[in-house]
């Protein structure tokens, strides 16, 4: 059996041009395997500690060396010698090395590479394909595309940070990617013939000058329509409101405009919506600590929308069983990067299916070209995997590893079901 012989820790950059952690992990048989942590922009409070060095005299305080010399000093020297299939050991080898609740000691930002890599390394060790080295049955999710940049993620006067699209119908992944491929083209012409700017923000959507939610909504149910597919039944609409974001000292929500109001009035305003246009998902509708809003909106509307914790849960099993027990929302989104290593992601996506959660495996808004969460979506049977638009590399990496694990699985492929 391959042992590990080096840990090796370096810096390199993501999407957004800032600096991040690559671990590469190094067998004995002659192997080695890299991963890249991803970034967000808009974060919770409660996630693992993103280590960097915050000297403002390199990289303007955004470089991660002192993660990176924790891995080439620490971590190497730890895992040296272990075993690279035993996933759960080397990630508790880990998580006693930092010590610590939210890994500030070592950095989720260099325990989720040095994971994550060790998980590539003991794929390629026993020759199997890495969705086939996380789990024993598989199906392909849904993509949750971005068309539309708000919020953090865009400079215009949209407060919802992300407007995006579900090909419900699809008979397969490569159908899904046309459908939205579709709707997206469409919507770039309409947006062309309305003379708005189809520049694209972080992960890929048009990041056009529109002023309300509303007409980015008229907007993309018109592109469905032109695309000659139905609103509601063929492709749906997701959101991501981002709420962290829009919340004042009072308590109260900006989530139409600058004009901030009651929680009770948000709860409203999501009902309106979703009466008035075919939306079935709502990340993010209340802030991370705002329990009780999030309870009242699952109770009113979590039958026939998709309420989804990623804030609030941070792929934190203590802060997913907290609102499994409070009926808080009804979906979670996994990001790895906010727990930092894959044994504990996989943990939280355990709980939330034996509670009927739906899982949605993320990406950041500052992502890399590491396909981990293709195969992770996979692996897990999530329902949906959400990696931005059909624009920038990083973020198609993703769905043409999903296209090549479809072709792989052949006659055994199937479609996650929602």
């Amino acid at each position: 059996m391959a042992k590990i012989f080096n840990v090796k820790g370096r810096q390199v950059f993501d999407s957004r041009g800032n600096p991040t952690v690559e671990a590469e992990v190094f067998l004995d048989n002659d192997i080695s395997a890299t991963a890249i942590s991803p970034s967000g922009a808009s974060t919770g409070a409660f996630e693992a500690h993103e280590l960097r060095d915050q000297d403002k005299n390199n990289f303007l305080g955004k470089s991660v060396n002192n993660a990176v010399d924790n891995i080439n000093k620490k971590i190497r020297s730890s895992l040296k010698g272990l075993d690279p299939t035993d996933q759960s050991k080397i990630d508790k080898v880990l998580l006693d090395l930092d010590g610590s609740e939210n890994k500030k000691n070592l950095g989720a930002n260099a325990t989720l590479a040095v994971s994550l890599a060790n998980s590539k390394s003991a794929a390629l060790s026993t020759k199997k394909p890495l969705y086939r080295n996380l789990g024993n049955s598989f199906s392909l999710p849904i993509p949750l595309m971005n068309i539309i940049n708000g919020g953090a993620h865009a400079d215009n006067d949209l407060n919802i940070q992300e407007f995006m699209i579900r090909p419900d119908s699809a008979k397969n992944f490569i159908d899904a990617v046309e459908k939205c491929f579709l709707v997206i083209q469409n919507l770039k012409d309409l947006l062309k013939s309305k003379k708005m700017l189809t520049n694209v923000g972080d992960e890929g959507g048009f990041a056009p000058s529109i002023n309300t939610n509303e007409e980015a909504l008229e907007l993309i149910v018109s592109a469905i329509e032109k695309s000659k597919l139905t609103p509601g039944k063929d492709v749906l609409i997701c959101l991501d409101v981002a709420a962290n974001e829009l919340i004042n000292k009072e308590g109260q929500y900006s989530i139409q405009s600058s004009n901030f109001t009651s929680a009770d009035d948000v709860i409203g305003y999501y009902k309106k919506l979703t009466s008035s246009y075919p939306i079935k998902s709502i990340e993010d509708p209340f802030a991370e600590e705002d329990w009780e809003s999030w309870k009242k909106i699952t109770a009113e509307v979590g039958n026939n929308v998709q309420i989804v914790g990623d804030d609030l849960f941070v792929t934190n099993s203590k802060r997913l069983k907290k609102g499994i027990d409070n009926k808080s929302a009804n979906s979670i989104l996994v990001k790895p990067n906010q727990i930092g290593t894959l044994s504990e992601t996989l943990e939280v996506v355990s709980i939330a299916k034996q509670a009927n959660f739906n899982t949605i495996i993320s990406h950041r808004s500052g992502d890399t070209e590491d396909t981990f969460i293709a195969d992770l979506a996979v692996a897990t049977e999530s329902s949906q995997i959400k990696t931005g638009s059909l624009a920038r590399s990083e973020r198609v990496a993703k769905y043409n590893r999903l296209l090549r694990i479809e072709e792989e699985l052949g006659n055994q492929v199937k479609m996650a079901k929602i």
